[in-house]
């Protein structure tokens, strides 16, 4: 690789991690690049050390770190555990997240400020963690997943409307900074998506993205030599359009 294109070895954290989109990112990575050292990231400690082994399988070296990011209390001991085993980060996949619908007047306030949390507040504390080294060696990628609910709004689904609306504004503003110190930032918005979200619902998932078509852009994205900047990206099933 030369100096203008990303790294074949990058330390890349995915927030997540433990299923759905960000366990498709993770493997992805391990696949496309063996020699990646991969931290992930998530509640559930049995289910990371799961998308680890299969990382390890796949060729690149993993690593399961449990952490509730809605506590900035763990993510500052995650964040100096990744940097000591592993060294500074540089791909950066904010990807943990958490749906709760429900109208309005229904949900209360503790569940709205709940989803804030887990979507757009966890966001800000990883990406604070990591972001010094970043500015320090004037490199770094930085994804953000948000929704198509980041886009548009969703009767009965105020609450993660704006906690995506939130990663949007956060993932712009964040660009504006640190772009010009040559770290760069992508958010990428994925419409419906066939993960564990759906289970036990009534919805048709065979109709939905697959995780892997999604954690595909990531990867696609990274690749991009540094002369070039993919700042957003919006997917969704042909059947939504």
């Amino acid at each position: 690789m030369t100096s203008a294109a990303a790294k074949a070895d990058p330390v890349v954290l995915v927030t997540g991690a433990s299923q759905g989109i960000g366990a498709a990112i993770a493997r992805r990575f391990a696949v496309g690049l063996p020699a990646a050292r991969l931290a992930l990231v998530a509640r559930n400690q049995q289910r990371l050390e799961q998308v680890a082994q299969a990382c390890w399988a796949d060729g690149a070296q993993a690593e399961a770190f449990a952490a509730d990011i809605t506590d900035p209390e763990q993510v500052e001991r995650m964040a100096q555990a990744v940097q000591q085993r592993l060294g500074p980060v540089d791909v950066l996949i904010n990807n943990a997240g958490h749906w709760r619908g429900g109208a309005v007047q229904d949900m209360p306030v503790s569940e709205f400020l709940l989803t804030l949390q887990e979507n757009l507040v966890g966001a800000f504390a990883v990406t604070r963690a990591f972001v010094p080294a970043m500015i320090e060696r004037r490199q770094g990628d930085i994804f953000f997943t948000s929704s198509t609910s980041g886009l548009e709004g969703l009767a009965n689904n105020a609450a993660y409307c704006a906690a995506k609306h939130g990663v949007t504004g956060l993932a712009r503003a964040l660009r504006a900074e640190l772009s010009p110190q040559g770290i760069r930032v992508c958010c990428v918005y994925p419409g419906p998506t066939d993960t564990p979200t759906w289970d036990g619902s009534d919805a048709d998932v065979s109709r939905f993205m697959s995780a892997e078509d999604v954690a595909q852009v990531f990867f696609d994205a990274y690749q991009l030599s540094r002369r070039s900047m993919v700042e957003d990206i919006v997917l969704r099933p042909p059947s939504a359009v």
